[in-house]
């Protein structure tokens, strides 16, 4: 069997450029960028290990066709941070869909909205 050796999330969006920005003020930085029409069709963003990729619709739509323009709507991060309130401090004007909570799995964690529509948990863990 193959060893496994990276998971990476492709959230699909209308326009990068607004999501771009949100991961970035997380920390990210664009490594790779790949024009479409007037703007950005696809990115990829890392931070660490960690790597996140954005693509338009209307890129997948080229890509995959029309069928498969909703892939992705749906999807949910779950990113551990090292300090939840600088972390949230970055990203403070976007909409939160979970307010801050201490969990029964030990995290501090708190959920906002990207501009793509995606929901993205931010937690600490005491550890």
């Amino acid at each position: 069997m193959s060893h496994l050796l990276r998971s990476t999330p492709v959230l699909v969006v209308e326009k990068v450029e607004p999501s771009l920005a949100f991961f970035e003020q997380l920390g990210f930085q664009k490594t790779l960028d790949v024009p479409h029409g007037d703007g950005l069709g696809f990115a990829i963003l890392e931070a660490g290990t960690l790597q996140v990729m954005l693509q338009s619709t209307a890129s997948v739509t080229d890509d995959m066709g029309k069928e498969q323009t909703n892939l992705g709507r749906h999807c949910a991060l779950f990113i551990e941070v090292d300090n939840l309130e600088l972390a949230y401090q970055s990203v403070a004007d976007y909409p939160v869909f979970l307010p801050r909570r201490k969990t029964f799995y030990g995290a501090d964690e708190i959920g906002v909205i990207e501009p793509g529509g995606h929901h993205v948990t931010l937690a600490q863990f005491d550890r």
